[in-house]
């Protein structure tokens, strides 16, 4: 069996490394290969939406510019406003002040009718924009609306808001300067009683104490921006290929390429519209929705929309998801090749590189063979040696139980053969004195014999102790003791040590003369140690306890126990606390050597106190632990 564990362990020396190498390499090949495929889904995931990103970013700068030019023209509109009303003025001004250089021989009466009828027909803003005149008095000399309006006096006439404006032209004659002016006045047309926020400028005409003004509605003003920024943006749509679209939030659509629209889409459309005005009216930001061309087929489409709330506009442009499909498709060609390439090169080189493992392997895998057998020869050696070792150290072991057992021979010995040396030499002097009766006789024989016998009983338990017998069998613990201190129990009696017996009858199956053995060692050593102690008290305690199938042999002195710093050392070879003459140092290690390996047990050693008579001794436990059952 050995001979096939051995021919076993060469062939996973020399094949497991190939198989391993080859298993390595080829999950790293495809761990790499689907790291690899990761990373380009990865990568083809990182394009798409860099470019989706970017895409989002181009829409949304193309979007805040018009924002911001439209607020700017918005903001703007009333200064531009008034500049555009000061210089009319001082057009009309200079007009004025020409006709009168060129009439001074005429009448005032005279030169203000020739300077009205020069300003009556004078139209601009889209012909929104007219001239009138106010004296200080609050007489308005030229209304080109309304001829019959002329020559009335309106200084009393207020706004919508209660302001009396004439008052304010009165002013500026009377300051003789010129300035802006703001009223909320409804515009001459058909709209009711709509009201509208209105900047004029009046100026002082000198030489005939009046003033003259212009005005314009903001909001007429304002159309013309609005009419500006569309043609604005729609000129910029057919430079551009993308476009801006802009519609109000009544759904009005303002700027957009695609006005003809079919039935269905103008449908699809009005439900587009609201979705995009809530978006605006809610938040600024992106949106995404499907829009359909004029083959009514669909394409995703992702726009930015950003609301001009001050005219309730809506801005917005984006970009269909087609138009980058193509460039997508070459960014992702671009990377599967690579990825491609990637894969070739992988393969190429874990091929390389398992080959060279392989035949590294093979070189390595010889030189661990040769180095296995000649490894197996040196285990063979030092087994061999170990053998030779434990053999002497068992038969040191046997040789210091012998000097034991010979001084264990005297100690038993010595009270029998003092008995029958005092029987016969009674006898011989009763004889002598004639007084020896047959009653005396027979007593001093059966006494001679009773001696003789517990001799040879004696000589038949070391007999039996060191009977070389290794076969198991079956014992109880009540007769390993009373045969281990048989022997031993005489030197104990002499050192004046009790020993204290709480033993339970547990059958046990295994070696009786080796338990023997590491029994004697055991109370031996406790001996030992309680002869050198001076107290009055010198005691063993031996306990037997079974637990389910094991035993527990616990034997305790009461001798002050075993330093700390060689707790850990007692168990080895050659290690002794007694003199070099008086101990071997083996004793203890073959005992564990026999309950460990030849009885499957287990043995230890603490540091415990023992309460004799009241008083507190220390000591040392020894705990033997067996199976009772067949192992």
């Amino acid at each position: 069996m050995f001979k096939s564990n051995e021919k076993n362990i060469l062939r996973i020396i020399k094949y497991a490394p190939l198989l391993f190498i080859l298993l390595l390499s080829t999950i790293t090949t495809y761990l790499l290969i689907l790291n690899n495929q990761n990373i380009y889904k990865e990568d083809i995931k990182k394009i798409e939406y860099e470019f989706f990103i970017h895409r989002q970013k181009e829409i949304k700068l193309e979007v805040e510019k018009i924002y911001e030019y439209i607020l700017y023209k918005k903001d703007r509109s009333e200064e531009t406003l008034k500049a555009q009303l000061k210089s009319r003025v001082n057009e009309a001004h200079a007009i004025a002040t020409n006709i009168y250089k060129e009439n001074k021989s005429k009448t005032n009466s005279e030169i203000c009718k020739m300077i009205k009828d020069a300003l009556r027909e004078v139209r601009f803003n889209d012909k929104r924009g007219y001239y009138f005149i106010h004296d200080i008095k609050g007489n308005n000399r030229l209304y080109p609306l309304n001829k019959n309006l002329e020559d009335k006096n309106y200084i009393n006439l207020k706004d919508a808001k209660g302001y009396e404006f004439v008052k304010t032209i009165i002013e500026t004659i009377e300051n003789k300067t010129q300035r802006f002016d703001i009223y909320y006045w409804s515009k001459p047309t058909n709209e009711g009683k709509r009201i509208y926020k209105k900047i004029s400028f009046y100026k002082y005409f000198e030489p005939l104490n009046i003033t003259i003004g212009t005005g314009e509605y903001i909001k007429d003003f304002e159309d013309d921006i609005k009419d500006e920024i569309i043609k604005y943006i729609k000129k910029m749509n057919e430079k551009n290929q993308r476009y801006i679209f802009l519609f109000d939030f009544d759904k009005n659509i303002l700027v957009h390429n695609n006005i003809k629209q079919s039935k269905l889409q103008k449908q699809k459309e009005n439900i587009l519209l609201d979705k995009i005005i809530k978006k605006a009216k809610d938040n600024d930001g992106f949106i995404t929705y499907n829009q359909s061309f004029k083959d009514n087929i669909e394409n995703e489409k992702t726009s930015y929309i950003k609301s001009f709330k001050p005219w309730n506009w809506i801005i917005g442009t984006g970009f269909y998801k087609n138009e980058f499909t193509k460039i997508l498709e070459e960014k992702k060609q671009e990377v599967k090749n690579r990825n491609k390439s990637y894969v070739v090169n992988i393969l190429i080189i874990s091929i390389i590189i398992t080959i060279i493992l392989l035949v590294i392997s093979f070189y390595i895998s010889n030189i661990l063979k040769k180095r296995f057998l000649k490894y197996k020869e040196k285990i063979y050696e030092e087994m061999n040696k170990n053998r030779k070792k434990d053999s002497l150290l068992a038969q040191q072991s046997k040789m210091a139980s012998m000097g034991e057992m010979i001084g264990n021979i005297a100690h038993q010995w010595r009270q029998p053969l003092s008995l029958i040396s005092t029987v016969s030499s009674g006898i011989k002097m009763q004889k002598e004195f004639g007084t020896l009766t047959d009653k005396d006789l027979d007593e001093s024989v059966d006494a001679i014999t009773k001696a003789t016998k517990h001799l040879s009983k004696t000589i038949d338990d070391f007999q039996n102790f060191f009977k070389p017998n290794k076969t198991k069998e079956k014992f109880t613990t009540t007769d390993v003791f009373e045969k281990s201190l048989s022997l031993i129990s005489a030197q104990f009696k002499a050192k004046s040590i009790d020993i204290e017996k709480n033993i339970d009858e547990i059958e046990i199956f295994g070696l009786e003369n080796e338990l023997i053995q590491v029994l004697i060692n055991i109370l031996n050593n406790a001996r030992d140690e309680l002869v050198k102690k001076e107290q009055n008290h010198k005691i063993i305690v031996i306990e037997t306890k079974q637990t389910k199938n094991r035993v527990k042999i616990i034997i305790t002195d009461n001798a002050g126990g075993i330093s700390p710093k060689i707790t850990n050392k007692i168990f080895e070879p050659y290690f002794s606390t007694k003199k070099e003459k008086q101990g071997t140092g083996i004793g203890l290690y073959m005992s564990k050597e026999i309950i460990t390996k030849h009885m499957k047990g287990n043995i230890k050693v603490e540091n415990s106190t023992i309460n004799i008579k009241g008083d507190s001794y220390k000591g040392a436990r020894f705990t033997i632990t067996l199976p009772t059952s067949n192992y």
